[in-house]
């Protein structure tokens, strides 16, 4: 029994070992530069981008620049859930919406109550664990959990007084309001959009069972079990003729993989990818070709978000993803409080932005590519921190970097970081005087979340947990 134990510890060892040399590798560095495709994301970017300016225009004519940041964060609701149906696009973003609400007052009574930053990160710490847990069982899409915690570390070093936290509190939910009406604006005149991307995906997904090897097929199958869910959701009691089509096309797909013959896969490639491509636009006259369908279509309504969030509150993976979290996110703010850096929820929220990679490779890659970005990003806002634009001129550059964010973070998370580390650095001196010397600041305190975040996930990296033994 004692050798037995022995063995599995000593396994257990070698695996981290083994994991923490991948970190270091030269293949997950070259990861962390890899460009992926993505799906439309022009759009969305434009959308976000007006939020953040809509905030921080009206926040400057009204004479509370120095809060408007707070209101361009809760505007940033709107990038969440951006390619659900509309209806629960619609319930999503108010939960994040009230969420960043919710954090910016806790974070700014944290900095009313005067609270020490020891206490401060171990409280934001909890929150932090809490916000993932939330997010990844209600399946939130978006920027993540990180922006609950950006908004309620900024909040904390704002506030002074009560007036202070009922000021930023006001902005945060004027704010949300703003996002949560400009990501629904497009329901109105295009709300086929979530259902059509959802179609082009399965198709794709199809497409790819001649090269994409033996993960070709479940993703095909999810891909189109997807697709009904999202036509199912935004669907209302009498389908009009273009929801036929989509569904139309659906069933055409699925009969492609389940005929299971590599010549059926070939006849219908060319068909799939120019449908596809047709199906991305966003032009409401593209007409898609009409697919003959077998029989009437069905469509049976996925359960409620909620209800099915609910039971998986208790998860084992969902658990385990909450201590990491937690206990990284703690380790790294104290680290940089004790090293005397001047802003140490930085390096909590460089560990927990790490750790929300789907397994450990995607952590290592993650962990890569926000350290990369805040380098980056840190330069460039360092050098406009210099120039002391004055308000309009900061107002611009960041409902820049921002929409260019939303266009490049489904691509490469490590360009993203660039022009998000920027905008949150402007974001910041918007109610705050900040020298370049924040730049050094940013970059040592990601560092330190970064590494300590991809060391928690070595130690508790799971036994199955192999993607970056594969590659």
């Amino acid at each position: 029994m004692q050798s037995s134990r022995s063995a599995t510890k000593s396994s257990r060892l070698r695996h981290s070992g083994d994991a923490l040399a991948h970190s270091l590798s030269a293949t997950a560095w070259r990861d962390a530069l890899e460009m992926r495709s993505a799906d439309p994301t022009v759009a969305v970017a434009l959308r976000v981008g007006l939020a953040t300016l809509i905030t921080l225009v009206g926040g400057g004519l009204l004479g509370y620049g120095e809060v408007a940041g707070f209101a361009a964060l809760g505007a940033l609701c709107s990038a969440f859930a951006r390619y659900e149906p509309y209806p629960r696009l619609a319930a999503k973003v108010i939960c994040v919406g009230l969420g960043l609400v919710a954090y910016t007052a806790f974070g700014a009574a944290l900095g009313a109550l005067g609270l020490s930053m020891w206490l401060q990160i171990a409280l934001l710490s909890v929150a932090a664990g809490m916000s993932y847990l939330l997010l990844t069982v209600f399946e939130i899409t978006g920027p993540g959990p990180v922006i609950l915690i950006f908004a309620a570390a900024g909040a904390a070093g704002f506030a002074d007084d009560a007036d202070d936290v009922g000021l930023v509190t006001i902005a945060a939910v004027i704010g949300a309001l703003v996002g949560w009406a400009i990501a629904l604006l497009p329901a109105l005149y295009h709300p086929h959009a979530p259902a059509r991307i959802a179609v082009a995906r399965a198709l794709a997904a199809v497409s790819a069972l001649e090269t994409g090897g033996e993960t070709a097929l479940p993703a095909a199958h999810a891909a189109i079990a997807r697709a009904r869910e999202v036509i199912a959701l935004g669907t209302t009691r009498r389908m009009d003729s273009h929801t036929h089509e989509l569904l139309a096309l659906v069933d055409a797909a699925e009969s492609v993989v389940h005929s299971g013959s590599h010549d059926t896969h070939r006849a219908r490639l060319d068909d799939f990818a120019r449908l596809e491509g047709e199906l991305r636009k966003v032009r409401r006259d593209i007409a898609i070709p009409r697919v003959d369908a077998t029989g009437a279509p069905v469509v049976d309504r996925p359960e409620n978000f909620v209800r099915t969030g609910m039971r998986r509150l208790t998860g084992r993976a969902t658990t385990i993803g909450v201590g990491r979290i937690t206990l990284a996110s703690l380790l790294a703010g104290w680290f940089a409080e004790a090293a005397g850096l001047q802003h140490p929820l930085w390096a909590t929220m460089g560990a927990m932005a790490a750790l929300q990679g789907a397994n450990y490779r995607h952590t290592v890659q993650r962990a890569i590519q926000r350290l990369l970005g805040n380098v980056g990003g840190a330069l460039i806002a360092a050098v406009l921190l210099v120039l002391d634009l004055g308000y309009w001129p900061l107002v611009l550059a960041i409902v820049l970097f921002q929409t260019v964010t939303e266009m490049v973070v489904t691509r490469n998370y490590a360009f993203a970081s660039v022009f998000v580390t920027t905008m949150a650095l402007l974001l910041t001196g918007l109610g705050a005087k900040l020298g370049p010397d924040i730049a050094i600041s940013r970059v040592a305190d990601t560092l330190i979340g970064v590494v300590i975040g991809v060391i928690v996930a070595a130690l508790t990296i799971a036994h199955g947990d192999r993607h970056h033994l594969a590659r």
